[in-house]
């Protein structure tokens, strides 16, 4: 059964960068969506961003749009996620989860075939 395992999580000063990582184990990545979504406590969660399997199509929320970058790496099994410029407002958890991809033109955030333990993210000063 594929497990992902999240890393890179921390804490950063707002404007600061941060790069989290979920590599896969017990299977391949190929032929997923791979999407973070985040959620802070007593908060809604919320769709930060995801990929397609052949990496052509990567979606982000609004909140994170030309702040976040995601990428694949097949070779290592491993989705990133890219944060620069980061705000308070992105302290939270951070998941990475996976779905079977069924369109190539988009990806889902919310894959329920397996999920990271999430990681956290702090951004203050």
């Amino acid at each position: 059964q594929l497990q992902l395992a999240q890393s890179g999580g921390g804490s950063v000063q707002p404007g600061g960068s941060l790069l989290l990582s979920c590599a896969a184990s017990g299977g391949t990545l190929e032929g997923y969506d791979v999407g973070w979504f985040r959620q802070a406590p007593g908060k809604e969660a919320e769709e930060v961003a995801c990929i397609t399997p052949d990496g052509n199509t990567k979606n982000y929320g609004n909140s994170v749009k030309g702040r976040f970058t995601i990428s694949r790496d097949s070779a290592k099994n491993t989705v990133y996620l890219q944060m620069d410029s980061l705000k308070p407002e992105d302290t939270s958890i951070y998941f990475c989860t996976v779905d079977f991809a069924i369109d190539s033109s988009k990806c889902t955030y919310y894959g329920v075939r397996s999920w990271g333990k999430g990681t956290q993210v702090t951004v203050s000063s």
